[in-house]
């Protein structure tokens, strides 16, 4: 897939999130990436064979305290190339990217990683 067909993915994917939460989005950038960096890869301690679509780094918005500012924008990463090789086909492909960024945009508004998932369960029921 080429990097301009999967950017179309990742903003479909951003656009089937609710507009109330999209709405509320505040300083995040959204970025494609091939896959992890090694400074990530080290960071986040992932193993040979782990597989990561998708990073949120940043201040969640609930840590956010009255002196929050002047900083650079939250940053979230979708990875490509993971995302490509676990898809089963392209519906596959696009259902792991809408996930993907649901996921991470939950990190962003301050959800843990069991929130996340609890959240993900109840969305998917």
């Amino acid at each position: 897939m080429t990097k301009d067909e999967f950017e179309q993915l990742v903003a479909e994917g951003i656009e089937a999130i609710p507009p109330k939460f999209l709405e509320l989005l505040d300083n995040v950038a959204i970025v494609i990436e091939d896959k992890p960096s090694a400074e990530q890869a080290v960071k986040l301690r992932l193993r040979h064979g782990w597989t990561l679509f998708g990073l949120y780094e940043g201040v969640p918005q609930g840590k956010r305290g009255p002196y929050y500012g002047g900083v650079l924008p939250d940053k979230i990463t979708i990875f490509q190339r993971p995302i490509e090789q676990a898809a089963r086909n392209p519906e596959d492909m696009q259902e792991i990217v809408k996930n993907t960024v649901w996921h991470e945009i939950a990190h962003h508004f301050g959800m843990d990683e069991e929130e996340v998932r609890e959240a993900e369960a109840k969305r998917k029921a």
